[in-house]
């Protein structure tokens, strides 16, 4: 491709595309359990499975530093096929509990070859602007994600097995896309295979400042996304209020693919590390608030509180990233990307645990406040 004009649209729609597969048996849940016998606990289950096949898929491609030794686009059409095909094993008529846990987590594994693949060739095609191209990229991670309950939503007589046939064939569609987008022109292999650098890549201070900040935002973000429906019906049973916590809870996490593009533009006119810090701490600050929000009896006035969390929850992710990537080396960058993905993806684990701990001890509306714990230790971190 001699232009780039076509270059960011493309990886964009293919990382949309891809990341479909990640929510693929939430949106289809019911269906699962009554066609294979699922307790209710079989959502949780499954889920988890995605998060943790991610996190070893992450941490293999890391130590084997797949995305600086290989083209990334090759990997990511790899990654997106065989994922696919994993996905696509939840319609075989003989799955049960485990083999259907086995589906979800290959998928989860094979997708740390397209989120942070997608970034690194991203980076390599963008050095001035960086921001906001990982602004559209994380943006369309997150409707992404959603997009399989928007298919389950378009009406009640969509068969469960077409949200999953649909999604796997979106998955090989961004594949052969990627395809499209060769080597960038800031991409600098690395030939050599160096155990070292899973560990390497911390030695740099701005790096590391880079990378703390982001897992203090990955400590809130995945946990306030997982209670986001607990959030509304709390607020809904406490004040009687009656509004769709189905519907709510996709505008609110949504929202945040708009906020994603919005920080990457001003990150351009104020700074990337400024914007992302102003970002995490107004999501610190909104931690802090929401006892006091869940007590507002206006519903209206609690739904625009959560959009505006919902959109500073996640506009410092893409950021925060254009600020590992950039201070990485530059030999090393796809691995940097992936390793922090790793770590910060296994913190969601930890905060989501650690937040059913919390909600057995403090009343529910407290609980929340523990999420602030994530943004003051990422802010301090960041910006020294």
């Amino acid at each position: 491709m001699k232009s780039q004009k076509y270059t960011l649209p493309i990886i964009v729609l293919a990382q949309f595309c891809c990341t479909s597969l990640w929510f693929a048996s939430n949106a289809v849940i019911l269906e699962l359990g009554s066609a294979f016998g699922l307790e209710n606990s079989a959502l949780a289950n499954l889920t988890s499975a995605v998060q943790l096949g991610f996190i070893l898929g992450t941490l293999v491609f890391a130590i084997f530093m797949i995305t600086d030794r290989f083209s990334p686009s090759k990997v990511f059409f790899a990654c997106a096929s065989i994922g696919a095909l994993f996905n696509l094993a939840l319609l075989w008529n003989g799955n049960e509990l485990t083999t259907l846990l086995g589906s979800r987590f290959a998928t989860g594994f094979f997708l740390a070859g397209i989120y942070p693949v997608g970034m690194k060739i991203a980076a390599d095609y963008f050095d001035t602007g960086l921001g906001r191209s990982l602004g559209y990229l994380v943006g369309a991670l997150v409707v992404g994600t959603s997009f399989p309950h928007a298919l389950k939503g378009l009406g009640v007589d969509i068969p469960w097995t077409f949200v999953v046939a649909t999604t796997s064939g979106l998955a090989v569609l961004g594949g052969l896309l990627i395809l499209f987008v060769p080597n960038g022109p800031y991409r600098k292999p690395s030939q050599k295979l160096n155990f070292s650098s899973f560990f390497s890549v911390f030695k740099l201070p701005k790096f590391r400042a880079a990378a703390f900040g982001y897992f203090g935002h990955m400590w809130e973000l995945y946990t306030f996304w997982a209670f986001v429906p607990l959030l509304l019906a709390l607020h809904s049973k406490t004040h009687g209020n009656t509004f769709s916590i189905s519907f709510w809870s996709f505008i609110v996490i949504a929202v945040g693919g708009l906020a994603c593009v919005l920080g990457g533009y001003l990150s351009q006119r104020f700074g990337i590390k400024k914007v992302a810090l102003v970002a995490l701490a107004l999501s610190g600050l909104c931690c802090l608030l929401s006892p006091v929000m869940l007590t507002m009896a206006n519903s209206i006035g609690f739904l625009l509180f959560l959009c505006f969390w919902g959109m500073v929850v996640i506009a410092d992710s893409p950021l925060f990233s254009t600020l590992v990537a950039s201070n990485a080396d530059p030999r090393l960058k796809g691995t940097a990307l992936t390793i922090v993905n790793c770590i910060g993806f296994a913190i969601t684990i930890v905060s989501i645990q650690f937040m059913g701990v919390v909600q057995q001890l403090l009343p529910e509306m407290y609980s929340y406040m523990v999420l602030a714990i994530g943004p003051v230790l990422g802010f301090r971190a960041a910006i020294k």
